[in-house]
């Protein structure tokens, strides 16, 4: 079976087959960088770094492009606050994203570029946009998008251009011939700072934020490439920006496959910072465990809304315990390379060839879990460890993991059982009772066996 994928701009499940043989090119839009990342942002680059790691399972070389905006309206305003300037500001929120999202495992994209590296490239664009009569100088020093002009405007939201104006609740302002038109270079105003301002040809100003992904993309994967990212959120009007700009302005498809994942709900409302019902990463740390974080956004299907809870969590790490006692249980095997025929293997690659189908997956390998369990197999061991490393998962130290949420080490989970052998020696079973009692409020369950006691973390 074939990898496929869902393309929000067909809203069909299309068979993948890259523009360039083997290469897969991938962009997805990033952070805005002036505050930390929370679980809405880490889901996203959870959903994209499991479809990448998917790709280069699947033998793909893949150039992931995931870019980083930092210039933009709010960057100002808090760098404006704290007295610092916009590069401390944008440096140190990169430094705080990187380190939490490390954390998480997510790997880094090939290459992640600045908005303010490709500032000559968005005023190419703008050039070009303008000679083609797409792009207007307004009277207050704008440059703006006339999105009446090219024909193709709506064709990823799905909406028609009559459909859009009649949403559209604000009346024509700040130069704009059509309320749906957007800015691709603002002009600088006196309050604004000099580190937000460039020079060009159309004043001394700055860009939209439509306009910087559109550059960016374009001049790390070229005008046309196998996938566009993001949240939800951005297909409109972000996405539907991009296409009109970089299209407009090329005369090409930019991306052949549109991805976008789901929002992350808290109490049925989207997780966002202007909602302020969202936890940052980091916060979210200081309770749980980064694997267990990570399984959580992993298990279910990128494309599915997620429900945040302590709860939900909570279920997360008792199901990696139940993962991790099985490779704890029986030492895998090293596993050179998958053989996909394995039956288990060839269940696992059909799940995440139909749209990285992350739920199916899993559920296999709590299926291999119960092998293992039950044949004390090591090859088996071998390849439940190394599937689950395609999605990021059980890499760690078995014990270690089923011991984190203990203040018991295994050395004196040992010395308790021993000290529970000779309670049960000197027939004193009810002390042999408390110990058992004792270490199972720790999060350790002891099993009787004709052969010893062994013990395994609760589930």
């Amino acid at each position: 079976m074939s990898l496929r994928i869902y393309n929000t701009l067909s809203r069909e499940l299309e068979e993948f087959s890259p523009l360039q043989p083997g290469q897969v090119r991938m962009y997805v839009c990033g952070m805005t960088v002036y505050d930390f990342c929370h679980i809405g942002h880490a889901r996203m680059m959870m959903a994209f770094d499991v479809v990448q790691r998917w790709l280069r399972a699947s033998d793909y070389a893949v150039t992931y492009v995931r870019n980083i905006t930092d210039i933009d309206d709010k960057i100002i305003a808090r760098a404006v606050q704290r007295g610092i300037t916009i590069r401390a500001l944008t440096d140190e929120v990169i430094a705080a994203m990187h380190e939490d999202i490390g954390a998480l495992g997510i790997e880094p994209p090939t290459i992640e570029p600045r908005a303010t590296e490709y500032v000559p490239q968005m005023l190419g664009i703008i050039e070009k946009l303008e000679q083609k009569g797409l792009a207007y100088r307004s009277e207050n020093g704008d440059v703006n998008y006339a999105v009446r002009k090219f024909p193709g405007y709506g064709k990823l939201s799905g909406k028609s251009l009559d459909e859009l104006h009649a949403g559209e609740r604000v009346a024509v302002l700040d130069g704009k011939q059509d309320p749906l038109d957007f800015v691709l270079w603002k002009a600088a105003k006196p309050t604004e700072p000099a580190d937000a301002k460039w020079e060009s040809a159309y004043g001394t100003g700055r860009p939209g934020w439509h306009i910087e992904c559109s550059a960016m993309s374009c001049a790390t994967l070229g005008e046309t490439f196998d996938i566009h990212g993001g949240g939800a959120d951005l297909q409109f009007p972000h996405h539907e920006n991009e296409i009109a700009q970089s299209e407009g302005a090329n005369g090409k498809p930019l991306s052949r496959f549109w991805v976008h994942n789901g929002f992350v709900r808290v109490d049925n409302e989207k997780m966002s910072k202007s909602l302020g019902n969202f936890f940052t990463i980091r916060e979210v740390l200081q309770k749980y465990d980064a694997e267990s974080l990570r399984f959580f956004l992993v298990r279910t299907h990128y494309r599915s809304a997620l429900n945040y809870s302590d709860a939900h969590l909570d279920d997360a790490r008792n199901s990696l315990k139940r993962l991790y006692t099985a490779l704890d249980l029986v030492a895998p095997a090293d596993v050179a390379s998958i053989d996909w025929t394995q039956p288990y293997a060839a269940r696992f690659k059909a799940a995440m060839d139909e749209d990285f189908g992350t739920p199916e997956a899993i559920a296999v390998l709590f299926e291999l879990a119960g092998e293992v369990n039950r044949t004390k197999s090591a090859e088996t061991a071998g390849l439940l460890k190394a599937l689950a490393g395609s999605l990021g998962l059980l890499q760690g130290n078995p014990r270690a993991f089923l011991q984190a949420g203990s203040t018991l080490d295994d050395a004196a989970i040992q010395a308790r059982i021993a000290q529970r052998a000779a309670a049960k020696a000197a027939k004193n079973f009810a002390e042999a009772d408390r110990i058992r009692q004792e270490l199972l409020e720790q999060g350790i369950v002891l099993k009787d066996s004709p052969t010893g006691t062994t013990w395994a973390a609760a589930q």
